[in-house]
């Protein structure tokens, strides 16, 4: 995901408020009901740290029953996800802050609310916001660990009223010849090809300072190298390095919460990832199971969704969003399924493996359902220098406990469906019918219905009800232009040609599909033949920005070329079937990494004609912007 930027605005004079730093200002609610019956709750705001717990309190008036339900997002007792809140109101707040899609379709980070719901009149309640926040965030005393936040201290756009910051990941450690750097995105270290050589790198970033500037800030390393976003043909990497400045990084690369295990408060401790030179992208499977610690969202633990793909991401120089903007193409990248996987801030993140933490992809860009990272291999590739090969600095295999947690999130797992349009029903039901005999012909398949494609949600499917386990006989991908998708289960309830609602029904009682499925090596070469043919060719659509290789929905276990589209831009049809290989759409919004748009910003605005004598001034940064590209 793209740096993340703030904005402060200035007059001669500027207003202080309470709260202008980041913590949230938002108060505790209560309900009056007809019996009077009251419920507050404290505290009414307050900071949690990632895997810590907070004690809350309920006081409940109008009724000698005081008993409370605890709730964590209108959810009874929490969930993984969002952190779980015990019956005496004990909560422990999960690994990853929760995420939300802003107007500028970027995912940022967002609050919970804990509610106290009165047992004696469930329609009174009270309420308390909490904010989660990520160790990873925090401005650290040398040496610094990584997966924290940081950035080039020229990071920075004044425009005499407003001087907007940005900030991203230190990522990871790396060395070469003898030498560590600091390993995060071209577009965190180097201003998107903005910066110089030799700008200081600061811990934390200007993001994560109240006024925009490198007051409080460490100076950790100084940028030594960076790739050229713009270069024509493209490096294919968003990556830059920072020779580390003495004493001021952890030697041993230690990252936060990749450790195996916790510490007395139940915490991950920190912890290096597996050192060398990490997973090969032609060992990377489909789902494989990864992890990230980021400056935003902290520890988020998913699955790796495609690879070998093809993609370009939209970058802008200027933190305040006003610079050149750019897009960058790649090939051979490695996409990652759940749009809460990253948030703005995150970019720089090392991802590893859950159970070895064994790098995979430096986290550069994503969408808002979906993470894009560069494979290491090219990543140490590119800064290999005089004979001189770039390793991770590290120990030895482990696992992310984390993500293992009662109080991990869980990733996208299931596939949620939309309506379709009655037509597309229709047309599905039409084509089932006209070809019901020889598709009831197969000897595995039960029964014919319609239903949904989960590899395009916008298109009708028809659906195989097979016997598990039988041998498979060549049922069809498609029919008449008409996706399939194959259910399996011993034995169903109806048989033959079957209605939308009996097909419904049939769904029911089998387990929800997943989002990604693991794919043998035979069909993940059998893709990669399709891919190579096509994905020039698909690439040069309107509305397609990435072509890789996944996994099908609609048919667990087969291979599919994922074709990524961008929501609201119109775009050719996606045919069901490539070459024989079925084809999955993932629609969301634009790939971006650098782009600021209306990212999480803390401004203290002050109007006009309030300006009194509770005013204190704050001075420009004395820092410079760079020179802009």
């Amino acid at each position: 995901m793209s740096r993340q930027a703030l904005g402060l605005v200035f007059s001669s004079i500027i207003l202080f408020f309470s709260g202008c730093g980041g913590g949230s200002s938002s108060t505790s609610t209560s309900t009056v009901t007809p019996s009077a019956v009251r419920v507050t709750v404290q505290p009414a705001t307050v900071n949690v740290s990632d895997f810590r717990t907070q004690q809350f309190t309920a006081t409940v008036t109008g009724s000698s029953n005081t008993a409370v339900t605890w709730e964590v997002n209108k959810t009874a007792g929490g969930s993984q996800k969002f952190g779980f809140i015990s019956s005496t109101g004990l909560y422990v707040a999960p690994s990853a802050v929760p995420t939300k899609i802003d107007s500028q379709q970027n995912t940022v980070t967002t609050t919970l609310t804990i509610t106290a719901v009165s047992q004696a009149d469930t329609t009174a309640s009270g309420t308390s916001t909490v904010t989660v926040v990520p160790d990873n965030a925090n401005g650290q005393a040398a040496p610094v660990e990584l997966g924290s936040s940081g950035g080039n201290a020229h990071d920075f756009v004044n425009n005499t009223k407003t001087i907007t910051c940005c900030g991203g990941t230190l990522g990871s450690l790396v060395t070469r010849g003898g030498v560590q750097y600091i390993l995060s995105d071209n577009h965190i270290l180097a201003r998107s090809d903005g910066a110089t050589v030799g700008d200081a790198i600061v811990q934390p970033g200007l993001i994560d300072t109240p006024t925009c500037t490198t007051a409080g800030t460490t100076t950790v390393a100084n940028l030594s190298q960076f790739s050229n976003l713009q270069a024509n043909p493209s490096t294919n990497v968003d990556a830059a390095i920072a020779q580390v400045v003495a004493g001021k990084v952890d030697p041993t690369g230690k990252i936060i919460y990749l450790g195996a295990t916790t510490d007395s408060n139940g915490v991950p401790v920190t912890d290096a990832p597996q050192g060398g030179t990490g997973l090969p992208a032609s060992s990377v499977a489909v789902g494989r199971a990864v992890a990230k610690s980021g400056r935003s969202t902290g520890l988020t633990c998913s699955t790796v969704e495609a690879t070998t793909m093809s993609t370009n991401v939209s970058y802008t120089v200027n933190c305040d969003g006003t610079g050149t903007k750019f897009t960058t193409n790649y090939t051979n990248q490695i996409g990652v399924i759940g749009g809460d996987f990253s948030g703005e801030g995150d970019s720089g993140s090392l991802i590893v493996t859950q159970d070895t933490a064994n790098p995979v992809a430096l986290l550069y860009a994503g969408s808002d359902t979906d993470t894009v990272g560069n494979p290491v291999a090219d990543v140490l590739n590119f800064f290999a220098s005089g004979g001189n090969n770039v390793t991770f600095v590290g120990g030895g295999a482990h696992a992310v406990v984390g993500c293992t947690l009662p109080t991990a999130p869980q990733s996208a797992k299931t596939v949620v469906p939309s309506s379709l349009a009655t037509q597309v029903i229709q047309r599905a039901t039409a084509t089932r019918d006209l070809h019901g005999p020889e598709l009831l012909a197969y000897p595995e398949v039960q029964a014919v219905g319609v239903g949904q494609s989960y590899d395009n949600p916008k298109e009708a499917a028809i659906l195989f009800f097979v016997t598990q386990g039988e041998t498979r006989t060549n049922l069809p991908a498609q029919v008449d232009g008409v996706r399939t998708r194959v259910i399996e289960q011993p034995l169903f309830a109806k048989r033959g040609a079957i209605s939308t609602e009996d097909s419904a029904m049939l769904e029911k009682s089998v387990a929800v599909p997943q989002l990604v499925y693991s794919v043998s090596a035979a069909e993940m070469a059998r893709a990669k033949v399709v891919h190579t043919a096509h994905v020039d060719a698909l690439m040069k659509q309107a509305g397609v920005q990435g072509v890789g290789i996944g996994s099908s929905v609609d048919s667990p276990g087969e291979a599919a070329l994922m074709i990524f589209t961008i929501r609201g831009v119109p775009q050719d049809p996606i045919p069901a079937v490539i070459d024989g290989l079925r084809t999955r759409v993932r629609e969301s919004s634009r790939f971006r990494a650098g782009a600021v748009g209306s990212e999480v910003q803390r401004a203290c605005k002050l109007p006009p004609a309030k300006a009194s004598a509770k005013t204190a001034a704050i001075k420009s940064p004395t820092a410079s912007p760079t020179t802009k590209p």
